[in-house]
């Protein structure tokens, strides 16, 4: 009977944090409304703009992110998170931040094991290096990798 109580609770607190996960997410556009054009149009805005970070990294470490995590959805990514957070506590998540549009974490949670975000240090170069990830994987037609945390993600998911 114990082991019901704990089950039970466990459901719970997990609705619990999904439900808090979820309203805590500020709202976006849909997921339907965003699109690898619609985002190389921004970045081509942005191209000739002097941009300036308040606080956490610069916009060419927010560039080269960015662009490392497009490039690891087709080379596969560097370290993952264990198995069974890839299919449990990640598709969890992943499910609140795809209902809200958006998916929002703190500028200073790099990649587990990725390259530091030095490289390319302009933000031109980033934000080129960032265009050229897009590009590429809006040709790529083979199966993309595993994310680290969310586990298996098809073209769209990404």
């Amino acid at each position: 009977m114990q082991r019901r109580t704990v089950l039970k609770g466990a459901v719970l607190a997990g609705v619990g944090v999904l439900g808090a996960g979820f309203w805590a997410l500020p709202t976006g556009l849909a997921s339907a409304a965003v699109s690898i054009k619609g985002a190389q149009q921004v970045l081509a805005k942005l191209a000739d703009r002097e941009l300036v970070s308040l606080k956490g990294w610069s916009p060419a470490e927010v560039f080269n992110h960015c662009a490392q995590s497009i490039e690891y959805s087709i080379s596969g990514y560097p370290e993952l998170k264990p198995g069974w957070f890839r299919s449990s506590v990640g598709p969890l998540a992943f499910s609140v931040f795809a209902a809200r549009g958006a998916m929002r974490h703190p500028l200073s949670e790099a990649i587990p094991g990725a390259a530091a975000l030095a490289s390319p240090a302009s933000q031109a170069q980033a934000l080129q290096r960032l265009q050229q990830a897009f590009a590429d994987f809006a040709a790529y037609q083979g199966e993309l990798q595993p994310h680290f945390a969310y586990g298996a993600l098809n073209h769209a998911d990404y």
